[in-house]
């Protein structure tokens, strides 16, 4: 293990720039899965709501370009955030109105979104091996200045800058107004809340497919943002990561930043590591560490649970 070279400030910096900006596009996710499972329901299907967002945005960001639009990587963000709300609407209808079986109809819209991307890409032929600008870095006027810290949080482009104004706008929502605390009440005792004059069936309904377009937004982000590509499975897990910081977080959007960038920095890390060229350690390996470490984090979910009551559990109407 080359240590002169990784216990160097140069290393330390690049490693959590590049984990900040890699805990995006799965900190998006965490904030939309939070959304929807304060208000009852567990959409396990982000992995494929993800890859609608990520191939949404790429070719419309791709076709835009090709065209001579400006501020293409822009309209590819917001397909892929509509590619996603459309998935959720899908799980809302059918876990929602027809009440079906929340696990299943997650795992169906992971082989949905699977499937439904493959055959679109590949029915694009063109788009293979595709490139598109993508967002530029924006230093923020004398924050970016500062030495070393300067490096790491005030050198991104916009949108690492937008989610974390999110994360603190979805906290403020969930904690701090009545439609929060409606929103909260569906997920805990949804006869209640119905008996409050509710209407528990449409704000899990929005709550789901604003969840799902946070996710397809997330998607985009690393698709057109981010690697500026798309492939088959390019989401490579991070819906399931998602999933998993939920719990970790206790539903709360500040930890779940936490368990992003901690995610994103595992990531940065093994590519860096990879880049070295180690022969003595196997590439699987440090593939791996940033699952491993969500493995890790994920036992600070067992030590006091804050898991909605209703969490999971359809809801009939006038069934107390």
């Amino acid at each position: 293990m080359p240590w002169e070279q990784i216990l160097t400030w140069s290393f330390v910096v690049g490693l959590l720039t590049a984990g900040i900006r890699l805990a995006v596009p799965v900190l998006l996710a965490v904030l939309g899965e939070i959304i929807s499972e304060r208000s009852g329901v567990m959409n396990l299907g982000l992995e494929g709501v993800m890859l609608v967002g990520g191939l949404s945005g790429f070719i419309v960001a791709y076709q835009l370009e090709q065209a001579g639009i400006s501020g293409a990587d822009w309209f590819g963000l917001f397909a892929g955030l509509s590619g996603g709300a459309i998935m959720g609407l899908l799980m809302a209808v059918l876990a929602v109105r027809f009440k079906t079986d929340q696990v299943v109809t997650g795992v169906t819209l992971v082989l949905l979104g699977q499937g439904l991307t493959s055959f679109v890409f590949r029915k694009f032929s063109a788009l293979s091996g595709t490139r598109v600008k993508g967002l530029e870095a924006w230093a923020i006027p004398g924050l970016s200045k500062i030495p070393v810290i300067g490096d790491i949080l005030f050198n991104h482009n916009a949108i690492v800058y937008l989610t974390v104004i999110l994360v603190i706008l979805c906290s403020v929502f969930l904690f701090r107004t009545n439609w929060g605390l409606a929103l909260r009440a569906v997920g805990e005792n949804p006869a209640a809340a119905e008996t409050s004059g509710l209407n528990v069936d449409r704000i899990r309904t929005l709550a789901v497919m604003v969840g799902s377009a946070f996710a397809g937004f997330g998607g985009a982000v690393l698709t057109v943002a981010q690697l500026n590509i798309f492939t088959e499975g390019i989401i490579a897990g991070r819906g399931w990561i998602a999933i998993a910081l939920v719990f970790f977080s206790r539903w709360q959007p500040i930890w779940g930043l936490v368990g992003a960038v901690l995610f994103g920095v595992a990531d940065a890390l093994q590519y860096r590591i990879q880049a070295f060229g180690l022969k003595d350690l196997p590439y699987e390996f440090l593939l791996m560490l940033p699952y491993v470490l969500t493995l890790l984090v994920l036992l600070r979910g067992t030590v006091r649970s804050d898991t909605p009551a209703a969490l999971g559990v359809p809801y009939f109407k006038g069934k107390r």
